[in-house]
């Protein structure tokens, strides 16, 4: 079986760059490591606090290998074949860049609005960067348009999106998505299991508490 550091196999990391784990955060996570499963590709969740207690979607989840190291640490030998998606970068990222990246690595947490540039952390380490697009995504979003295009080989301008859908919250009421999804096969923004009925539960707290 291949381990994260082989290179016939891509690896997405998340640097988690946060205490805690919020629930949001946890769903993003556990759909990210379904995914990559799926596809064949690593989903490394790095610099995880030994007090941070996983929670049970997360905990022997398929395809989700979890560290303590840092990414300086974990890929210190490596440092030429990993990729910073960032807002910042010079360069968008095209199917090539799976011909040149190994590793894709992500500041968690991406989702903020308006956005924090968690990204500037990892941008001082020095790694190629490159971008995503002008519009914020969400964590598991980010790291699936960029396996679509280094996996698929699906130029960027390509994938199908949708900015800043409405989620129905009640009878009466929606809730507009400050973020760019995929465009699913049912022609609706792919989020992951549970995400829906988690804005539900807590629209009444509004969208800043629960980003």
């Amino acid at each position: 079986m291949a381990t994260i550091n082989s290179p016939a196999v891509k690896t997405f990391v998340v640097e988690h760059l946060d205490p805690e784990l919020e629930d949001w955060s946890s769903l993003e996570y556990g759909a990210i490591a379904s995914e990559c499963h799926d596809a064949g590709a690593k989903f490394l969740l790095s610099s995880v606090p030994t007090s941070l207690k996983l929670p049970q979607n997360l905990q022997g989840a398929r395809g989700l290998t979890v560290e303590t190291r840092g990414i300086e640490e974990i890929y210190a030998d490596r440092k030429d074949k990993v990729c910073l998606l960032d807002p910042a970068a010079s360069k968008d990222l095209s199917p090539e860049d799976g011909n040149t990246f190994e590793i894709f690595l992500f500041g968690g947490i991406l989702g903020d609005d308006p956005p924090r540039d968690r990204t500037s952390e990892l941008r001082k380490k020095g790694y190629q960067g490159r971008r995503l697009g002008p519009v914020q995504m969400t964590t598991d979003t980010a790291v699936r348009v960029t396996r679509m295009v280094v996996h698929e080989k699906v130029p960027l301008g390509q994938v199908p999106y949708i900015d800043h859908p409405e989620i129905k919250v009640s009878e009466n009421e929606s809730t507009e998505m400050p973020f760019r999804y995929v465009i699913g096969k049912d022609g609706q923004p792919i989020m992951p299991p549970g995400m829906v009925d988690l804005i539900k539960k807590d629209s009444e707290k509004g969208l800043g508490d629960l980003l």
